[in-house]
């Protein structure tokens, strides 16, 4: 039986936020790996009008409010998927790379530019 898709019942901003965290932790040039296999966020993207780029895609400005919401990164970081400093560090915990929140292929488009 596959894994059951958002088990601990994220809510879509959540699960937004934690899409982009995970597309950040997977490109050197935004994380660092530490010992742990955790990943320190190094970089928050910066949109440019209605869309921003994360590694080789694109994410539009209206699926990633949650990146600058407080209220996000505690309840993430409460389900044990981050550890954060609001709004200076963030580290994507193991659970938080490996987390199914079925909205990857919804809100990361192939890059156009």
């Amino acid at each position: 039986m596959p894994p059951k898709i958002n088990p601990l019942k994220l809510n879509p901003l959540q699960s937004k936020t934690l899409v982009l965290f995970q597309e950040l932790a997977k490109s050197d040039e935004t994380s660092n790996t530490l010992e742990s296999g955790d990943k320190v966020l190094t970089t928050l993207p910066q949109p440019h009008g209605n869309h921003f780029h994360v590694g080789r895609k694109v994410v539009m400005t209206a699926d990633a409010t949650g990146l600058a919401n407080q209220a996000v990164w505690v309840a993430l970081e409460r389900k044990g998927l981050i550890r954060g400093t609001f709004p200076y560090a963030l580290t994507l915990t193991k659970a938080g790379q490996d987390y199914d929140t079925g909205l990857a292929d919804k809100i990361l488009h192939g890059s156009d530019h």
